[in-house]
């Protein structure tokens, strides 16, 4: 059965009522500034945000460091202090080593993301109970690229794990992923072209190389 995740999100946010008119605190699992700006747009008037950067599958360090300075900025500029608050994690690209071992030829999208996505949710999870959120969900869905529907399963499982309701989502729907280029141009944010992981990154390059031999091709 199809799920419309963005209609179960919207859901959830209308049922919220607290005694004390408090909103919900939703932890936000983001892997980076641009997919995180339509989200944060989306959400920051119906929560209180602890914006989690965990992403131990970026690589290099320098790209990770990069990806998290953006993040940090977005959040400054587009005035979302005190609402949104940004947690940074651990880099732990040890922990992703572990379990991308045996499916570094996976393609993209394969089993290797599946357990990429396992990894960053249930720590965002465990950080979302520590810190006795209402809610945690992720910005990954925003993404073309991603399965909602797997993100979703994942996350669910995580939340029954560690105690803290998953919120579905898909916040590609309702043209996110397009809100998301725009904020991106407007705040001059830095746009990646490759997920994050050295698989990804290889990809991505691969890609330009075709592209590139393509051109020449024409041009003779």
């Amino acid at each position: 059965m199809n799920i419309n995740y963005q209609l179960e999100m919207e859901k959830t946010i209308a049922a919220w009522h607290a005694p004390d008119g408090r909103k919900p605190v939703l932890l936000l699992h983001s892997c980076c500034a641009p997919c995180s700006s339509a989200v944060l747009e989306r959400l920051a008037a119906h929560f209180t945000i602890y914006d989690f950067y965990y992403n131990p599958n970026i690589s290099p360090e320098t790209e990770y460091r990069h990806r998290a300075e953006e993040l940090r900025r977005l959040i400054r500029e587009m005035g979302l202090e005190p609402g949104v608050q940004m947690v940074e994690g651990a880099y732990e690209p040890e922990r992703f080593a572990r379990i991308a071992a045996g499916l570094e030829g996976e393609p993209e999208g394969g089993r290797r993301c599946t357990r990429c996505f396992a990894l960053r949710l249930e720590e965002a999870a465990r950080e979302a109970a520590r810190r006795e959120a209402d809610f945690f969900t992720t910005t990954l869905s925003i993404s073309p690229h991603k399965d909602a529907r797997r993100l979703n399963e994942i996350g669910k499982q995580m939340g029954e794990k560690y105690g803290v309701p998953y919120l579905f989502s898909d916040f590609k729907k309702k043209d996110g992923f397009k809100r998301s280029t725009i904020l991106s141009e407007q705040y001059g944010l830095y746009r990646q072209n490759y997920c994050g992981c050295i698989f990804s990154r290889r990809e991505a390059e691969e890609r330009e190389r075709a592209k590139a031999g393509e051109k020449a091709s024409a041009a003779r």
